[in-house]
């Protein structure tokens, strides 16, 4: 059995405050890409996880691996042997170890389904392990946990994502956060959402990350509609009316910063 963890992207990501358990306070809007990480499964005397693909490396010890702790978490009869085809960089703000839990989740499902308290089992891997193991477009609220529908009229649309491959740290992100509250996310489409709404995130990565700036202003002489940083970064994203836009930009960026790591691919439903 495979199962693609699908990129996670924040068309929108706005945060409020900083609560006093040291957690904060989140409105964004979750998007997935239909491309990712992959996984494939087998039956096995006992579980099992290989990691292969460009960023295995990243990910060399097997027990600290969020995929592995996902598979831990669930009950299943026998032994489950997964490969993680590791083709997200890590610390990169595609969500990638939660995507990768999330995958875990979807092949347990399959395989022997999910218990009715799954969502619980899967916050406490991350606050954004149930918005991937959906992998759809989603309004996260609280620490991420709280999901909520949103009219996700920007499904299909193509996307391009770009990291100066440097890791960044999600959590000297939060901590550069000003602690100005900018308000709240807009109401609406995920299209008016995402055009109106911004990432609180971006400021304090780039002082942390200063390529990221250099990618978004690339991104931004594309003939994308909306070029923005992903999570706690370093990874940007644009979106794109047209696969063709998309394609040139991915082939001009390709050429013009070779050093660069990109993915393409559409938006999820």
């Amino acid at each position: 059995m495979k199962e693609t963890a699908y990129a996670k992207i924040n068309l929108a990501l706005h945060v409020r405050q900083q609560r006093e358990d040291g957690y904060h306070e989140l409105e964004t809007l979750f998007a997935f890409v239909d491309a990712g990480d992959v996984l494939s499964a087998r039956a096995s005397e006992r579980d099992e996880l290989t990691t292969v693909g460009e960023f295995a490396q990243a990910l060399s010890d097997p027990f600290a691996n969020i995929a592995m702790q996902a598979l831990n978490t669930l009950t299943h009869p026998g032994g489950v042997a997964i490969t993680l085809e590791k083709n997200l960089p890590v610390a990169a703000g595609l969500g990638g170890g939660s995507a990768d839990a999330g995958a875990v989740f979807r092949l347990i499902e399959s395989l022997h389904g999910l218990p009715d308290d799954w969502r619980e089992r899967a916050a406490k891997l991350g606050a954004d392990v149930p918005a991937c193991v959906e992998s759809r477009a989603c309004l996260g609220i609280g620490t991420g946990t709280e999901l909520a529908p949103v009219e996700n009229d920007l499904a299909a649309t193509p996307v391009l994502l770009i990291n100066p491959r440097v890791p960044l740290a999600t959590g000297p992100v939060f901590r550069a956060w000003d602690r100005s509250d900018r308000g709240p996310l807009p109401q609406g489409p995920a299209s008016r959402i995402a055009a109106e709404g911004r990432n609180d995130l971006e400021a304090p990565a780039i002082a942390l990350c200063p390529p990221i700036a250099d990618v978004l202003t690339a991104l931004s002489g594309t003939d994308a509609f909306l070029a923005r940083m992903s999570g706690s970064g370093a990874t940007c994203f644009a979106l794109f009316h047209t696969s063709g836009e998309r394609n040139a930009a991915a082939d001009f960026l390709a050429r013009a910063q070779p050093d660069w790591w990109q993915m393409i691919g559409e938006l999820r439903p």
